[in-house]
């Protein structure tokens, strides 16, 4: 069974966080420079909420506020979902399914180690299925 914490091994730990003071503009450009769709958003070392572009299409853009003179403490979504390190891989997809998220931070002791994705997820399941293909393979070879 693969673990959360096996999954941020694979793929790292990075976080890129913004200040829930910082404009929405800046977030954006950070989302655009790092080439992910949401950001962690922290006050020092607590997580407050998380930014997504969904967060900026449905709550900034459609109600036509201005991303410059917008603060992401507006927009952000603070019912923040969290797991553990040592929650599996299907706890993940079944909690990203269930409350319509994609993006989960991940907690160990009280910090944000990690952030997995709906993609990180569906890859990560992905490469498990194909090393059980092959290694299924191997047995019936040597059959």
């Amino acid at each position: 069974m693969i673990t959360i914490r096996h999954l941020l091994e694979t793929k790292g730990y990075d976080i890129w966080s913004i200040s829930p003071n910082a404009t929405v503009y800046e977030a954006i450009q950070l989302l655009a420079e790092k080439d992910i769709g949401a950001l962690i958003v922290m006050e020092g070392e607590k997580l407050v909420g998380v930014i997504s572009e969904r967060d900026y299409a449905r709550k900034l853009k459609l109600k036509g506020k201005s991303s410059v003179d917008t603060k992401v403490s507006e927009v952000m979504s603070s019912n923040v979902i969290t797991l553990g390190p040592d929650q599996t891989l299907e706890d993940c997809m079944a909690v990203m399914t269930q409350k319509h998220v994609r993006h989960l931070p991940i907690i160990d002791q009280g910090k944000v180690i990690g952030v997995v994705s709906i993609g990180d997820a569906v890859n990560a399941t992905i490469a498990n299925q194909e090393f059980l293909i092959e290694q299924l393979e191997k047995y019936i070879k040597q059959g």
